[in-house]
């Protein structure tokens, strides 16, 4: 079977990095397009993918037919403009976190791509593709450890860019425990809470964190989420969850121990790009195949409309410092 012709929208950080991994660590696919508007950022992605064409919009690569299934990298607040005229086309679909930036656009996609007849689309939330995710996913499955009681998730960045403000915690962070938590706990958000840890002084101007998060199941299980983007020392998503007869936890580096100079150190990562990458090469390599067998699978449009509608509710309690309660659709047959 011939590779799989795939264009990468977006050549930024997380697309340049997909357009390496297409070409370098995965098999049966290609990068036959890149879609950036900035044609110095496409050209330096097109360096690693010198059989790729670049296009400056989804439109004209569309058009080109050089084009079998689409990889969306952009910004979320991009992702709309590239979504539809993709699903337009019937094409396969792999799109970065968030499906889109609200629960209204989100549901626009869904319903398009419902009246397409078909799911093309996964959303590209790579944490259920990591080894220890899936692990206590199924520990919690088997039920081996009694009853899942409660979650307690750390995500920490070293530091963030002067850019970053206070709605993306909720937004660009906290969506991926959201989604996270779903996955263990197989049971959509029913509320989220923020409180506001005292300030870190080496944060960005205006960035007022670390914050803990309080996110409640609908089947009653409460996850704790320490979200803190300046604590200096390296990138560290770590989740402990408490059962009726024990404890489990995923996310502890797997770095170098180094004993000298009367200390003990670890080495942590630096970057989301190396904590995740087998999860994003996994991720990647399945969703090629399933686009070779007519399906997907990872998470649907509906999951990442979930999703956005539960970030809504934790914007909203981040503002107000109020619980607030998260509104869903009902769940379109569709996805049953």
């Amino acid at each position: 079977m011939s590779d799989l012709k795939v264009a990468v929208v977006g050549a930024g950080l997380m697309g340049a990095d997909h357009i390496i991994r297409i070409e370098n660590r995965i098999v049966g696919a290609t990068v036959s397009a890149i879609v950036e508007p900035d044609e110095g950022r496409a050209k330096a992605a097109m360096a690693e993918a010198p059989g790729a064409t670049w296009f400056p919009n989804i439109e004209a690569a569309l058009a080109s037919g050089l084009v079998e299934a689409v990889l969306i990298a952009t910004p979320g607040q991009f992702h709309e403009p590239v979504l539809l005229p993709a699903i337009a086309a019937g094409l396969p679909i792999l799109c970065e976190k968030p499906l889109t930036p609200d629960a209204k656009s989100s549901m626009e996609v869904v319903q398009a791509e419902i009246a397409g007849g078909k799911q093309l689309i996964q959303v590209g939330f790579m944490r259920r593709f990591d080894a220890g995710y899936m692990q206590l996913r199924q520990l919690i499955e088997s039920g081996e450890q009694g009853e899942l009681l409660g979650l307690h998730c750390a995500h920490r960045n070293p530091s963030v860019p002067d850019s970053y403000n206070n709605d993306m915690l909720v937004y660009d962070s906290i969506v991926h425990e959201i989604d996270a938590v779903r996955f263990l706990t197989d049971s959509p958000i029913r509320s989220v809470e923020i409180k506001q840890m005292k300030r870190n002084s080496l944060s960005p101007e205006g960035l007022m964190e670390p914050i803990l998060a309080l996110l409640e199941t609908e089947s009653g299980v409460l996850a704790t989420v320490e979200m803190n983007v300046s604590v200096q020392f390296g990138y560290q998503v770590k989740t402990e969850a408490v059962f009726q007869k024990g404890i489990a936890e995923i996310g502890r580096t797997a770095g170098m121990n180094l004993f000298a100079g009367g200390a003990i150190s670890t080495a942590e990562h630096m970057s989301f790009k190396t904590r995740f990458a087998d999860a994003y090469d996994s991720q990647i390599q399945r969703w090629v195949k399933a686009v070779k067998r007519g399906t997907i699978d990872g998470p649907s449009a509906w999951d990442g409309y979930l999703a956005a509608a539960a970030v809504e509710a934790g914007l909203a309690a981040l503002h107000s410092g109020n619980k607030v309660v998260a509104s869903y659709e009902s769940k379109p047959a569709f996805y049953k």
